[in-house]
């Protein structure tokens, strides 16, 4: 069984504040190195060491303790075109509430290392996620997951299903297959060219139509700043070889075809207005609005994941803890209050 809870919409920022935005800030935004120096956290940032496919790895993490804990641990994970330092909302959230956060980039992304070569997989990245979670003592916890993280946290239930109290998906992206539905293959160096190409303006944009469903405000020029200068950096070339290896990960690996065998605990929390589909921008334009359809897949997901809880925000993006964070805060306390079945 699932439910649905419709919040209704607030005010907020108009998107002409963003299309006004001055094209010179784009040129403006600061570089940051190959593995984020220079771009501040919101915590301490440690570091976990790895061996992992014959070369020693550092993966960034933040592990926040409450000032009155509550026994439990959420772990966060974070989206392709995210890090860590995007939870900052929640991990205040949480932790204020009584939860000790852990939030890790994840190998290839952020502060982590930029391997010259890696094969990149959901189970790889699941597994070292474990890894870093055993060594600070953790053997239950819940994990959220939002975007790309979605489907890293997917596959991390299938694969410890015991481990986890908890599965709680923010927008996740592979609710659809991209590939059987009719986006064409890119190679990685396609991917890579496409990666090289990266611009603030072009962040902020695609932000504006997807995350915030075309509502800007001021506090998310951080995060587009964080992405480009990390993309215009002195490891640009590291850093979108990487991303190019994470996006074959992402549309060769589905998640799709399994979630009638989660066997945890499972909340969607769903922006309708988001419309991400990994590669919509090569399809033919009569497919393209078919695609990234978060009202109609979110609803179909809810109904194959077996005691799926489904709540939505009939009127936020692909980032609703960030376009809208008292009120999705405030809905997934509510739940993670509520007895796991």
């Amino acid at each position: 069984m699932f439910m649905k809870e419709l919040s209704l919409p607030r005010r907020s920022y108009p998107a002409l504040l963003a299309l006004s935005l001055p094209a010179a800030m784009a040129a403006e935004s600061p570089l940051y190195g190959p593995e984020l120096e220079g771009f501040d956290y919101p915590h301490p940032v440690q570091y976990f060491t790895l061996e992992s496919q014959g070369q020693s790895l550092k993966m960034a993490y933040m592990d926040v303790q409450p000032a009155e804990p509550n026994g439990h641990t959420l772990v966060l994970l974070h989206g392709k075109n995210f890090c860590a330092a995007t939870w900052e909302g929640s991990i205040a959230a949480l932790s204020k509430a009584g939860y000790r956060v852990v939030a890790p980039d994840q190998i290839g992304f952020c502060k982590s290392s930029k391997p010259a070569h890696y094969q990149y997989s959901f189970q790889q990245l699941a597994a070292n996620t474990r890894a870093l979670l055993e060594s600070l003592g953790l053997a239950r916890y819940s994990l959220m997951g939002h975007s790309m993280g979605g489907m890293l946290a997917t596959r991390f239930a299938l694969l410890y299903p015991k481990q986890l109290e908890r599965l709680v998906l923010v927008n996740p992206i592979g609710l659809e297959d991209w590939k059987a539905v009719g986006v064409p293959y890119r190679t990685v160096d396609q991917w890579y060219a496409r990666e090289l190409e990266t611009s603030a303006e072009g962040i902020r944009n695609y932000q504006l139509s997807t995350y915030y469903a075309g509502q800007w405000r001021p506090e998310f020029d951080r995060w587009v700043e964080m992405q480009a200068g990390l993309f215009q950096g002195p490891g640009k070339q590291r850093v979108a070889w990487n991303s190019a290896l994470t996006y074959d990960m992402i549309y060769t690996q589905p998640v799709y075809y399994e979630f009638e065998q989660l066997k945890v605990p499972t909340l969607l929390l769903i922006g309708e207005k988001d419309n991400t589909a990994i590669g919509k921008d090569a399809v033919a334009p009569e497919l393209r609005p078919l695609l990234g359809d978060y009202r109609r897949l979110s609803w179909e997901a809810a109904k194959r994941i077996p005691g799926a809880t489904l709540q939505t925000f009939a009127d936020l993006g692909h980032s609703p803890q960030i376009q809208a964070p008292e009120r999705f805060h405030e809905t997934l306390l509510q739940q993670l209050a509520k007895p796991a079945e």
